[in-house]
């Protein structure tokens, strides 16, 4: 009895021995991650925006992994986001780069800010010409201040959304054909992006709308405002029939809510009014007024891209974490390809990564992009959609439970939305 004890316990002791022996060399076995920093907002007045953001791109590399990863000649790797918060300010931004630097991560991408983006662009450039050795590709998914694939375009940096100047083009497509249309007020956050938004709306009106009067033209500090009732109640007196706006997060959904308090019934012509909680504040006012322009909505008609859609719901079922972004799961496939494509030719680096990204076309839900190479601007289809009461014709899906999503009314091809560049790249 005791010696079979023993013998037991002595076979136990040898099986934990060699799971010990065996662990490491397990562990040694796995393929390391490549690491995605996310130089993100994820704390203070647009923190949600962040975390839609952080949301979509773990989507996007869950649907890479799931296949294996991304295939290279010494084996797959997965992809792995690592969040760092810049608290909506480009110093943290810039700080947030340097602990990527030293973490040893190569991939940046960023996109809640554009001042942001410009600072990294140019960060990111200096970093590049001092540590060869250490170089750094940023993506970027949302800053959409022309400049930065025109005038500050880099080689180490690309956009994967349309630029303001692509967005206002497909939103005044379908503005210009309001004949009712007399009197527009302005309106944008006070930083380059909505600056560079005031700026193309009153030169696309007076192309191609000369008739309509813009009675007011306003400028607010972004992210900081709590109160719009002010700026609402200028709006209403000013007679403005719409009201043109890029703003984005809380100041977009502070500002149509106040609208709809002080009596305000005219049109919103917006940049993103089609999610975090725009529409629910809206309610009932918003149906037929509140218009949005994007690289894709929920409710573009075909199986695909309902399928897409679902699939993403699945994943995240609470209504709160309803806004999915098309682009970003495509600048994903697109890098996933690159990288890819650098791994068959030689060293991957980011160096060698950018020479593929370059030349990325990708198909996700029937959604076809590809990079233009002259100025790194993602080229994309377009949609303008309207808001509805959910279960409307063409209104299948509504947004973040409000009841109300929003009908695609015009669609552009990539080649209606592209636009030229005034990019002078410095390649290495």
């Amino acid at each position: 009895m005791l010696a079979s004890l023993i013998s037991a316990r002595r076979r136990v002791l040898v099986a934990a021995l060699g799971a010990a022996l065996v662990a490491p060399a397990v562990l040694a076995q796995a393929p390391a991650p490549i690491r995605i920093a996310m130089i993100e907002g994820l704390s203070g007045p647009i923190a949600n925006t962040g975390e839609a953001v952080y949301r979509n791109l773990v989507w996007a590399t869950e649907r890479v992994n799931a296949r294996g990863g991304v295939k290279l000649p010494g084996g797959n790797r997965p992809l792995l986001i690592e969040r760092f918060d810049s608290k909506g300010q480009t110093e943290e931004a810039l700080s947030a780069l340097r602990s990527a630097v030293d973490r040893g991560i190569s991939i940046v991408t960023q996109g809640n800010s554009s001042a942001a983006a410009s600072g990294l662009i140019e960060a990111i450039n200096k970093h590049n010409e001092r540590e060869p050795a250490r170089q750094m590709l940023f993506l970027n998914y949302s800053a959409v201040d022309p400049a930065l694939t025109n005038e500050k375009c880099s080689y180490w940096h690309f956009r994967f959304d349309a630029h303001a100047d692509m967005r206002m083009t497909a939103l005044m497509s379908v503005l210009r054909e309001d004949k009712q249309l007399k009197n527009i007020y302005l309106i944008g956050q006070d930083y380059s992006f909505g600056q560079a938004v005031l700026r193309e709306g009153r030169s696309q009106l007076a192309a191609q709308r000369p008739d309509i009067r813009i009675v007011g033209e306003e400028l607010h500090p972004m992210a900081r405002v709590k109160d719009f009732l002010p700026y609402a109640a200028k709006i209403k007196a000013s007679g403005a029939q719409a009201v043109l706006t890029g703003n984005w997060g809380n100041d977009l959904t502070l500002l149509v809510k106040a609208a709809r308090e002080v009596g305000f019934d005219g049109t919103f012509y917006t940049f993103y009014g089609n999610a975090l909680g725009a529409p629910a504040a809206m309610g009932e006012a918003g149906i037929g007024k509140v218009i949005a322009v994007a690289d894709w909505f929920p409710n573009v008609p075909t199986r695909e891209s309902e399928a897409f859609y679902q699939s993403f719901r699945q994943r995240f079922p609470n209504p709160a974490d309803d806004y999915v972004h098309m682009r970003m799961q495509l600048m994903v496939e697109s890098l996933a390809q690159a990288i890819e494509r650098a791994g068959a030719a030689g060293p991957v680096n980011a160096a060698t990564i950018a020479s593929q990204l370059e030349k990325a076309e990708v198909t996700l839900a029937g959604q076809t992009a590809r990079m233009r190479a002259a100025d790194h601007q993602f080229q994309q289809p377009l949609a303008v959609a309207v808001m509805d009461r959910q279960g409307a014709p063409g209104v299948k899906f509504d947004v973040e439970g409000s009841g109300y999503g929003f009908r695609v009314i015009r669609n552009l091809a990539p080649q209606q939305a592209e636009q030229p560049h005034r990019c002078n790249m410095i390649r290495p």
